[in-house]
């Protein structure tokens, strides 16, 4: 390993650790309606793609399927989802999100960006543009997580 490799090794445990801190200050900030990380993503991904089958949501989940089938259970008897049955295929069941999920998946954004906000405010405008300035590059990476087919399902412990 050179230099450069060794030096971005050591960034990338820094940002590691930087991303677990910060992901878990927002889920502790967003924590609304008593919905867990779990039912707070699959609602997220029912609202960004829209209605969808439980075995395609286990799979952008990284989960089983028996496992969404439980999830889904839980965040239907608590209103955040509900079944619809597709004109054109009425054997197939979609997962939607009901108004009262979306809401709460509102209400959550809300809080982490005006927890964001008061986080940012207390750096000083050199390190706020810096943050900016990494946006987009942040960006991209999060493209490229989400096109990487070759990383383990959540939740599944590799050695």
């Amino acid at each position: 390993m050179d230099g450069a490799q060794a030096a971005l090794g050591g960034s990338v445990e820094r940002f590691s650790r930087i991303i677990e801190q910060l992901v878990r200050s927002l889920r502790t900030v967003a924590s609304v309606g008593g919905i867990s990380p779990s039912m707070a993503s699959a609602l997220g991904r029912l609202e960004s793609e829209g209605p969808l089958r439980i075995t395609e949501l286990a799979r952008a989940e990284g989960v089983s399927q028996p496992a969404m089938t439980q999830l889904v259970g839980r965040m239907e008897s608590d209103g955040l989802v509900e079944r619809e049955t597709p004109d054109d295929d009425r054997r197939s069941v979609l997962i939607t999100t009901t108004a009262r999920g979306r809401d709460i998946l509102s209400l959550r954004r809300a809080r982490r960006s005006a927890y964001l906000h008061e986080l940012l405010e207390t750096l000083g405008p050199a390190d706020r543009g810096a943050i900016e300035n990494a946006l987009p590059a942040l960006e991209r990476l999060v493209l490229a997580a989400a096109q990487q087919p070759s990383l383990p399902p959540r939740g599944t412990a590799t050695r």
